[in-house]
């Protein structure tokens, strides 16, 4: 290892005022390799003065993604004889071979002197691969994969297209091919923009046919290899391979703003709610869409932010994208249920939201959405409405609880008779004399157990407490009259008739027990069955709310929704 003692002198040199020295380096400096190069790493502690303990062995950094051909280490001391200072150097030196191609990691190697952790910093190299061409003469006659980048410089984040074409010479060869797969990288996302062939271009004896086009979506800055696609041909059941490819994906310019997590493109921001009037406590929509082009797949949606004057839950996201060449454009919507906190104004707005635009190489920052609302109680919401709204809510009221029966009409028409039908006239007669006697009979028969019933009467009456569970339980609602239409309705997806019986239900329960509205029934359920009761009540009226103005509706919720209606409402005939 004499070789290596002018790199001693020139770190010995550049660190002679340390006092400990921990340097990692490549042979010659250099951070790119081929696959097939071997990697030497040397690894250079100093420690100078004769009062420096080194307490640790030298931890080296992890080779688990390389093969360790080779390592070993010298150590020499300097003393000098005057001052007694001394300098110790140990070199370590590893010959690696990378398991994979592309951006690998040189860690920290570290060490403890005197009490104190000394490290390097990780640094990153590159391993490619040597150019392979996939058409290397015109001499095959089976067909060949090429995969063709639109633009190999990009951003990260940024979309390059890629082709997949074959080709052959013979025409009968471009049909067979099936099952194209993908190249698996961690590094990579794949969106598939068409997989349709295009028609066959003959040019001369070699034919060619572009058998997909995808969209390469970079997640990482360096040079980056692309693994080859592949392919089967059903003639033979043999696999074949596309070229690697090499991609140069930029690190995107720093001093980002705040707000930025990862979104490269050109975006719009809105926030926006229903219009209708905010209740406390009762859920209001309010919706968050991104819409524009970039990388929906691998970025971070802005969220609401937090308030003490309203509370949410986790949003259901609606994604409406479409993948062209160009890229993929669209808009996600996050679908937010805003609960009301306090009477008064309101504010919704959302984090600081920026994205990267590539095309001018430059931030942009939306800054932050808002929406205002004012919250109102229940009371006042009665009180702010018109006339018309009034009468339109107590028409729906009635319509909602009230069974109207059906009557079906039919025209009746009279035949003309020109004689008189005594049969008809007899039977008449004799139904008429048949009531009178039985009104006779009826009278008398009154008359003479008036007293007898009155006495029973008596003896039957029961206390007030009595009378009025017996009256209860005439009125009670059976809810096992409600469960199974409800479950029918459930099992049908038919959402909407499913929450109007689950309000039909509700009103009856009230109806029973006098209330007029939910806030009512509340105070009546504390008073009969305490506040827990109560206090379920109104929890199990604010999921309806929320599940009813849900955009989506999943069987699971709903069969949740239902179960816990079932268990609250049959207590209240207990």
């Amino acid at each position: 290892m004499t070789r290596f003692y002018p790199i001693l002198f020139i770190f010995f040199a550049a660190f002679s005022y340390a006092q400990v020295n921990l340097v990692v380096t490549t042979d010659r400096n250099t951070r790119d390799f081929k696959e097939e190069d071997p990697i030497v790493v040397n690894i250079l502690l100093e420690i100078a003065g004769k009062d420096m303990i080194q307490q640790t062995p030298l931890r080296m950094f992890d080779t688990s993604r390389f093969e360790v051909i080779a390592s070993g280490s010298e150590q020499n001391t300097f003393i000098d004889s005057k001052s007694g200072f001394r300098v110790n150097r140990t070199l370590y030196q590893y010959v690696l071979k990378p398991k994979k191609t592309g951006k690998l990691k040189i860690g920290s190697a570290s060490v403890i002197v005197n009490d104190k952790l000394y490290h390097t910093e990780p640094f990153d190299i590159f391993i490619s691969e040597s150019e392979k061409k996939v058409i290397a003469d015109k001499s095959f006659s089976e067909i060949y994969l090429n995969m063709e980048l639109d633009r190999d410089e990009v951003y990260k984040n940024q979309p390059t297209v890629a082709v997949l074409r074959a080709y052959s010479r013979n025409l009968n060869s471009f049909r067979k091919v099936r099952d194209i797969k993908l190249p698996d990288n961690i590094q990579l996302t794949v969106r598939k923009v068409s997989s349709e062939k295009s028609e066959i271009e003959p040019a001369g004896n070699i034919s060619s046919q572009v058998l997909a086009v995808f969209l390469i979506y970079p997640s990482e800055s360096g040079r980056l290899d692309i693994g080859p696609v592949s392919a089967r041909v059903s003639s033979g059941n043999s696999k074949i391979l596309s070229n690697r490819s090499r991609l140069k994906v930029k690190s995107l310019p720093p001093s980002a703003p705040a707000g930025f997590k990862d979104a490269v493109g050109n975006f719009e921001l809105q926030l926006s709610h229903s219009g209708e009037k905010a209740e406390v406590e009762k859920p209001v929509k309010v919706s968050l869409t991104l819409r524009g082009e970039g990388n929906f797949d691998n970025m971070t949606l802005p969220k609401i932010k937090e308030s003490e004057s309203y509370r949410f839950y986790t949003p259901k996201i609606v994604t409406n994208t479409k993948v062209s060449k160009s890229g993929v454009r669209g808009e996600v919507t996050a679908h937010y249920l805003i609960i009301p906190q306090k009477p008064g104004p309101l504010t919704v707005s959302t984090d600081a939201f920026s994205f990267f635009n590539p095309e001018t190489g430059k931030y942009v920052d939306l800054g932050s959405r808002k929406v205002k609302m004012d919250a109102l109680t229940h009371n006042e919401i009665l009180a702010a409405r018109t006339p018309i709204e009034k009468v339109n809510d107590y028409t729906n009221t009635v319509l909602e609880t009230v069974d109207n029966p059906v009557i079906k009409t039919t025209n009746l028409r009279v035949e003309e008779r020109k004689t008189l039908n005594w049969k008809t006239v007899w039977i008449n007669l004799g139904l008429l004399l048949a009531a009178a006697l039985g009104l006779l009979w009826f009278r008398k028969y009154r008359r003479t157990n008036a007293g007898a019933s009155s006495a029973k009467q008596q003896k039957d009456l029961g206390t007030i407490a009595e009378t009025e569970r017996e009256l209860k339980a005439k009125e009670a609602v059976d809810t096992d009259i409600y469960v199974p239409y409800l479950q029918q309705l459930a099992d049908n997806a038919q959402y909407d008739r499913f929450f109007e019986t689950l309000a039909e239900m509700d009103a009856a329960f009230r109806a029973v027990f006098g209330a007029n509205t939910t806030a009512d029934f509340k105070v009546v359920l504390e008073q009969s069955f305490g506040q827990n009761m109560a206090e379920n009540y109104r929890i199990l009226q604010q999921k309806i709310q929320m599940e009813k103005f849900a955009p989506v509706h999943t069987p699971e919720h709903i069969r949740e929704l239902l179960e816990e209606t079932r268990n609250l409402y049959s207590q209240f005939n207990k």
